[in-house]
């Protein structure tokens, strides 16, 4: 079985009419009420009904992506979320959902937000000591458990999530966490320290693991580490930018934008005019 959510409520409404109008068989997974300001229902269909609604060719049916429908270990909260005076989040739509590069059994999503973070990250970095905070970025790293949470100003990317409903709880604990440390800010000190970054065994899990030694490395775990140190560029892996591996390129550079790495290498070109080489 597949499962799929939508960036907006109104992209799933009508998609559970082009259901119903084909006599398709689906479950819904609904965020409310704990998870409502995060999440939109998700639907889940048999791998067959996906192939017939794909037949159909139907424009009434946006969604953000598909995984394998992964029964829940945890449930919605019955509760209703926290409500903040400024929300500095806003609205919270998941644009991408899709497998996770570094664990197939897990899923990854990357969710828009209509608010602007930039100025909470200092603020978050002063209490969050083991986050990696990038104020060039700007962007905020952090790992919760084995899942690792990327902030960009206008979104948050979310890898190793168990299922929907643990996407939605890392959500709306990022929610959480962003509006208390706004309303707390008077009595924090903004830190602009940069710290450290998460493990290069983070960025071993996104490359393709085949050790071509294309990049000059012997094994991928040897290219991950001098990535993570900053001596090489990530599109050195000609695997990923310009190779089979092409599907792992998205999350390779979320990944390597949060921790500014380098995304790509130095290139030069001989100039016959001035007879030297030049950037």
């Amino acid at each position: 079985m597949l499962l799929t959510t939508f960036p907006r409520r109104k992209d799933f409404e009508p998609s559970i009419e082009v259901l119903n109008t084909l006599g398709l068989s689906h479950q819904v997974v609904d965020p409310s009420p704990g998870y409502r300001l995060v999440g939109v229902p998700a639907i889940v269909l048999e791998e067959d009904a996906l192939r017939e609604l794909s037949c159909t060719g139907s424009d009434e049916f946006y969604c953000s992506g598909w995984v394998n429908f992964l029964p829940g270990t945890r449930s919605v909260p019955p509760e209703e979320p926290e409500l903040f005076p400024e929300d500095r989040l806003g609205t919270v739509a998941i644009m991408v959902l899709g497998p996770c590069v570094a664990d197939l059994s897990k899923i990854r999503l990357i969710a828009h937000i209509s608010g602007d973070l930039s100025e909470v990250f200092p603020y978050l970095n002063a209490e969050m000591t083991s986050a990696c905070f990038n104020a060039g970025g700007p962007s905020l790293v952090f790992m919760e458990g084995y899942r690792m949470i990327s902030l960009l100003p206008d979104r948050i990317a979310v890898a190793k999530a168990d299922d929907i409903v643990d996407a939605w709880r890392v959500l709306e604990r990022v929610r959480r966490l962003v509006n208390r440390c706004w309303e707390h800010r008077s009595i924090l000190t903004p830190c602009y320290e940069r710290r450290r970054k998460p493990p290069a065994i983070e960025i071993y899990k996104r490359l393709p693991a085949t050790n071509c030694g294309v990049c000059g490395e012997a094994t991928c775990l040897a290219f991950a580490l001098r990535l993570w140190s900053g001596e090489v560029a990530v599109s050195q892996c000609s695997a990923v930018f310009d190779g089979p591996y092409a599907h792992l390129k998205e999350a390779l550079l979320q990944l390597c934008s949060g921790m500014d790495l380098r995304i790509e290498e130095q290139r030069t070109t001989y100039d016959g005019e001035i007879g030297r080489y030049r950037e």
